[in-house]
């Protein structure tokens, strides 16, 4: 599992958690999302404790994909320690306002390991083709790593409740929980936030599948950004990602 891959969508096998299933919808279309074209979070990134580089989450532009209207988000991750170095990129194509996803491209180089992964996703049809591989089956309203983290900025976020979702675009991966946990006030390089923590869960035989644990902090206001990720991990102890600035989108989201 690449370390951005861990970052967005925070993994952990685990299975025996109860859950709180929700429809498998898209948030009501006369909610806006809280996010358009512009939008850009910049974060530090540290391992061990020690700050080794930076982070980034940017809706870049917009772009019609089969006739469809979506978003084009990037995430990326930069830095290193001792002779270690990570360049990881994330970008994904997504609807607005059901976060459904129409492609995903995963480029990842962790030192020695250098891995990139193109996705064309078809949600009419409920298919995904991987380039280099045949077609396969995929699910109705398609979430990909990065769209996920969307999508759950526009649903309800009630304390205590665990939520389970199977929008996510490789079936075997499914399904995807979602645990509120509790509130609490943190601070970051760009201010003192209010939040709401949560701890994503998704299957995974990665790297940091056995034994990791991580949790998000999103503000608790309308916007949903994402202020600090904390993960424990066995191989590089621990992996953060603090907010450092937050810049509005320039087209109103909506």
């Amino acid at each position: 599992m690449a370390v951005l891959s861990m970052a967005v969508t925070t993994v952990r096998a685990q299975q025996d958690m109860p859950a709180t299933p929700i429809p498998d919808t898209a948030p009501s279309a006369a909610v806006a999302p809280p996010f358009g074209v512009g939008e850009k979070l910049v974060y530090d990134l540290a391992v061990g404790g020690a700050k080794v580089g930076t982070g980034s989450m940017t809706i870049v532009d917009s772009e019609s994909i089969n006739g469809r209207d979506t978003f084009h988000s990037v995430f990326e991750i930069k830095g290193g320690f001792l002779f270690f170095k990570v360049n990881d990129r994330l970008e994904s194509w997504f609807e607005p306002g059901s976060a459904t996803s129409h492609r995903f491209y995963q480029l990842l180089n962790e030192g020695s390991y250098h891995k990139s992964r193109y996705f064309e996703i078809y949600p009419d049809r409920a298919m995904l083709h991987q380039r280099g591989f045949e077609e396969k089956p995929s699910v109705p309203e398609p979430l990909d790593d990065a769209s996920f983290f969307y999508f759950v900025r526009m649903v309800p976020l009630n304390i205590g409740q665990t939520y389970t979702f199977t929008r996510y675009f490789r079936p075997e991966k499914n399904p995807v929980i979602v645990k509120v946990l509790r509130r609490e006030t943190v601070k970051v390089d760009a201010g003192t936030f209010n939040t709401i923590v949560l701890q994503p869960i998704i299957k995974s035989g990665g790297l940091f599948a056995e034994g990791g644990e991580a949790l998000i902090w999103v503000t608790d206001d309308d916007r949903r950004i994402m202020v600090q990720l904390k993960a424990k991990m066995p191989v590089l102890r621990t992996l953060d990602l603090f907010l450092k600035s937050y810049t509005p989108p320039t087209t109103p989201p909506g």
